[in-house]
């Protein structure tokens, strides 16, 4: 199928494109919003500035796709191959991208309020300046990636694998980080006030400066943690390991 041919079939009316092999296909400035694309071949399509709002790109392979200025606002991409890809500035707002791979994509700024990660691979991505607040992001895996200064607040990385990540300046006010994987995470600056960090293991984590206070560290491991300066007034500390 051509993107002519598509953007045709859309225009009158049709919204069903399943395993449709749009590869390489120019569909920049397009309005797909609601269309199905579930299981399409979009790699190295043009995306650009195109409205994708609430489609379905279940599994839709979307490697080396460009998305500048696209809206994916509330779409379907489960299991969706983003591997790479630059949706720096994206809004993907209430997304559904529940096992996607997106390692090790761009997101530094990306608008990803409410959207649901469980278990995507983000390994190694750029989510410098996002914002996550009230993502769901249980189980994801994040090691090693960039999360300077984003906003966490009342996101949800209960179990996530947050490994030698950087959270430098990240906000994770309210967030669940209950049995999350901090080791030798940094976050210098944090700010976790209320965040319930319950098992959470922090072995050789930097604290220096975090703002703790009124969190929940309940059985927490801070062996080895950098915790210099670091303001725990008010935080439960019942059972936690290394101070």
């Amino acid at each position: 199928m051509t993107a002519q041919e598509l953007l045709a079939a859309y225009a009158a009316g049709k919204r069903n494109f399943i395993g449709a092999d749009l590869s390489g296909a120019d569909l920049s400035g397009a309005d797909l919003s609601r269309a199905n694309l579930s299981g399409a071949n979009l790699s190295g399509a043009d995306l650009s500035d195109t409205n994708l709002s609430r489609a379905n790109l279940h599994e839709a392979n979307l490697d080396g796709a460009k998305f500048s200025r696209s809206n994916l606002s509330g779409a379907n991409l489960i299991g969706a191959n983003l591997s790479g890809v630059n949706l720096s500035g994206v809004n993907l707002c209430e997304a559904n991208l529940r096992g996607a791979n997106l390692s090790p994509a761009d997101l530094s700024k990306a608008e990803l309020r409410g959207a649901n990660l469980m278990g995507a691979n983000l390994t190694g991505a750029n989510l410098s300046g996002a914002n996550l607040s009230e993502a769901y992001l249980d189980g994801a895996n994040l090691t090693g990636a960039n999360l300077r200064e984003a906003d966490l607040s009342r996101a949800d990385l209960s179990r996530a694998d947050v490994l030698g990540a950087t959270l430098s300046g990240a906000t994770l006010s309210g967030a669940k980080l209950r049995d999350a994987t901090l080791i030798e995470a940094n976050l210098i600056g944090a700010d976790l006030s209320e965040a319930d960090l319950s098992r959470a293991q922090l072995t050789g984590a930097n604290l220096t400066g975090a703002n703790l206070t009124g969190a929940n560290l309940n059985g927490a491991n801070l062996r080895e943690a950098n915790l210099s300066e670091a303001n725990f007034e008010g935080a439960n500390l019942t059972g936690a390991i290394g101070l």
